[in-house]
C-alpha cells in the first residue's frame, strides 16, 4: 500500500468513527433516528403491553388447540417484535407480551380474530375456512418455459381435502377463480386450473419469493382454532430499573475500554488496529440494530458482547501468527501478509460453526432466543469484516505511513513445547471422567427432581401473581423491597416482577408453586408488604419457550 492510499484509508476509518459515534449519540435529526436510544427495547428493558385472553365457550379447550393457538398468535405478534412472547395461564387463557409499544386498542383490533382467514368462491360464498389448511410453504416450481417461478404451496387438512376438491371441482369447468380473504381484505385470487382432490395446491403468479413467503405467512396464522374474547390490557413496566440498565451500559464501556487497552499493551501497534476495528464493530451494530428494527433485550446484549469477544479473538489469532512469522526471521510486510493468510482458515471455521447455530435459533426460536440470534448472527458477520477486512487495512495504512520498526509490531517468544500428543491418554481420561460426571448428574437429577437440568421460567413455566400495594413503586423498589420475601418463600432467585403502568399492581412470576406456598406467599405479602390479602391473585403460565 502507497503513503497515499494510507492516509486515505485511515482518514476514512477515523471519519467513520466519529460520524458513527455522532450518529449513536445524538442521531440523525431531532428524533435520533439511528441513535442508541432509539434502539427497541425489550419488556425487561422497557416494558410493553400485556394482553390477556379468554377461550370463550363453557367446555375446557384441549390442548392441541391451546397450542395451536398459541403458535398462531405467536407468529402474529413476531410482527410488532422479535422479543413478543405468547405463553398459556391457567386451562384456559392465553397471555401475550409485546415490548415497545404503549397502544394496546390498536393490537387488540389485530389479534385473536377467530375464522379471520376464508376461501369464497366467485359468487363470495365461503368454501374453505383458515383452519381447513394445515400448512403453507413459499417454494420455488419449474414454470413452462422451464424457469424457477416462486408459488406457495397449500396442504389442506382431512376435512379441508373434501372442501377444497368439491370447492375446485365446481370452479374448473370456467377457470373460476377462489378469493382468500385474510381480515376482509382479498389477499389473494387465483384461478382454478384443474380438480384438486389430493388437498394439495400450488398458487403461482408471485412476484418474488418474498412475496410468496408473506401470502404463506398469513395463510398459516389467519385461522385459529379457538375463540378469544378480551380479559384484560395493561401497559407494564420494564423488569429491570433504570438505574441497573445504567449500570450495565457504564459496564459495558469500561469493558470495552479495557479491552482495548489490553489489546494495545499486549500487542502494540496491532493492538490499536484491532481497537478501532473494535470500536467500528460497536457503532455499526448499534447502526443495523436500528435498520432492521430489532427488539434489543439482555440476551440480545450477551450476544453482542459474545461478537465483541469473537471479534477480539480473531485479531489476537493473526497477531499471534505475525510475530511467529517475524521470529523466523521475515519481514514485518511479508509477516503481516502471510498471518492474515494463515490465520483465516482458523478463524471461518470457528465464526461459521457459530453463525450456522445463530441461523437454526433464528429459524426455529421465537421471543428472546430469537432476539439473541439476531445479535449474535449480526455480531458474527461484522467479527469476521472488522477483524479480517478492517484491521488489516489499518495495519497496513500505519505499516505505509511509516511505522515500520519490528519493535512496534512483536516477536514471538521461544516457549517450552508441551506434548499434548504423547499425553493423549491422560487428557482423554481426564475428559472421559468430566463428562460422564455430567451424565451422570444429569441422571441424578432427572430421576429425583423430574428434570436433567435447573430450568428456569422461560422452558417450565410457573406462578403469575398480582398484588395491589396500594402506592406507586418503581422497579427498584420492587427489587429491594418485595422480591426478597418472595425468594425466601420460594427458594428459588429465578423471580421476574413487573408493575402495572397507571395502577399500584405488582405482576411476580416465580417457579411453579403449590397451593400452601401460594398461600404462604400471600401471607408473607400480606404481613411484610402491607397488601391486601383479597387483591392478590394467582394463575399458573406456561413456558414461552
Amino acid at each position: 500500500m502507497s503513503k497515499k492510499k494510507g492516509i486515505i484509508t485511515l482518514v476514512c476509518v477515523i471519519a467513520f468513527l466519529l460520524a458513527g459515534t455522532w450518529t449513536a449519540v445524538f442521531g440523525l435529526d431531532s428524533a435520533k433516528t439511528g441513535s442508541a436510544a432509539n434502539i427497541k427495547q425489550g419488556l425487561d428493558l422497557a416494558g410493553g403491553v400485556s394482553i390477556t385472553y379468554q377461550v370463550v365457550g363453557d367446555e375446557a379447550p384441549s390442548s392441541e388447540d391451546m397450542a395451536d393457538t398459541i403458535y398462531k398468535l405467536q407468529q402474529r405478534v413476531d410482527n410488532y417484535s422479535t422479543e413478543a412472547q405468547v405463553y398459556q395461564e391457567g386451562s384456559d387463557r392465553i397471555n401475550i407480551e409485546i415490548p415497545g409499544v404503549t397502544d394496546a386498542n390498536a393490537i387488540l383490533e389485530e389479534l385473536g380474530k377467530p375464522g379471520s382467514l376464508t376461501f369464497l368462491d366467485k359468487d363470495g360464498k365461503e368454501v374453505l375456512s383458515g383452519t381447513d389448511v394445515a400448512d403453507a410453504q413459499a417454494a420455488y416450481q419449474t414454470n413452462s418455459m422451464n424457469n424457477q417461478e416462486p408459488v406457495v404451496s397449500l396442504t389442506m387438512t382431512a376435512d379441508g381435502t373434501k372442501k377444497f376438491a368439491d370447492a375446485t371441482k365446481a370452479a374448473y369447468p370456467n377457470h373460476d377463480v377462489i378469493y382468500i380473504v385474510y381480515d376482509n381484505q382479498v389477499i389473494s385470487a387465483p384461478s382454478v386450473q384443474a380438480e384438486i382432490t389430493d388437498g394439495k395446491a400450488v398458487i403461482n403468479g408471485m412476484s418474488s419469493f418474498e412475496e410468496a413467503e408473506n401470502l404463506a405467512s398469513t395463510i398459516r396464522i389467519g385461522g385459529l382454532k379457538l375463540e378469544l374474547e378480551e380479559l384484560r390490557s395493561n401497559v407494564v413496566g420494564a423488569q429491570l430499573g433504570s438505574a441497573a440498565v445504567r449500570t450495565s451500559l457504564i459496564a459495558g464501556a469500561i469493558g470495552l475500554a479495557l479491552v482495548c487497552i489490553f489489546m494495545c499493551w499486549v500487542y502494540l501497534l496491532p493492538g490499536l488496529a484491532a481497537s478501532m476495528a473494535l470500536l467500528l464493530y460497536t457503532e455499526i451494530t448499534l447502526l443495523l440494530l436500528n435498520a432492521f428494527d430489532i427488539t434489543l433485550t439482555l440476551p440480545g446484549i450477551a450476544g453482542i458482547i459474545l461478537g465483541i469477544g469473537m471479534a477480539v479473538d480473531a485479531n489476537v489469532i493473526v497477531f499471534a501468527r505475525i510475530r511467529e512469522e517475524i521470529a523466523t526471521g521475515k519481514s514485518v510486510q511479508t509477516s503481516m501478509k502471510i498471518g492474515f493468510q494463515k490465520a483465516m482458515s482458523a478463524i471461518l471455521d470457528g465464526n461459521i460453526t457459530t453463525l450456522i447455530a445463530s441461523v437454526v435459533l433464528m429459524a426455529l426460536g421465537s421471543g428472546t432466543v430469537k432476539g439473541f440470534a439476531y445479535t449474535l448472527m449480526i455480531g458474527i458477520i461484522l467479527s469476521l469484516f472488522t477483524a479480517m477486512v478492517v484491521t488489516r487495512y489499518i495495519l497496513y495504512s500505519l505499516y505505509a505511513l511509516g511505522l515500520k520498526s519490528e519493535k512496534l509490531y512483536g516477536r514471538a517468544k521461544e516457549r517450552k513445547s508441551i506434548d499434548f500428543i504423547g499425553k493423549k491418554a491422560v487428557f482423554f481420561t481426564i475428559s472421559g471422567i468430566i463428562i460422564a460426571a455430567g451424565l451422570i448428574s444429569m441422571g441424578v437429577h432427572s430421576a429425583t427432581e423430574g428434570k436433567a437440568l435447573n430450568y428456569g421460567l422461560d422452558f417450565m413455566g410457573g406462578t403469575s401473581t398480582t398484588a395491589d400495594f396500594g402506592k406507586d413503586m418503581s422497579i427498584e423498589d420492587i427489587e429491594n423491597d418485595i422480591v426478597p420475601y418472595v425468594e425466601k418463600v420460594t427458594g428459588d432467585s429465578d423471580v421476574q416482577a413487573t408493575k402495572v403502568e397507571g395502577t399500584t399492581q405488582v405482576t411476580i412470576k416465580t417457579r411453579t408453586l403449590s397451593l400452601d406456598e401460594r398461600q404462604e406467599l400471600e401471607d408473607t405479602l400480606a404481613e411484610n408488604c402491607d397488601v391486601d390479602a383479597s387483591t392478590i391473585t394467582s394463575q399458573s403460565i406456561s413456558s414461552t419457550i
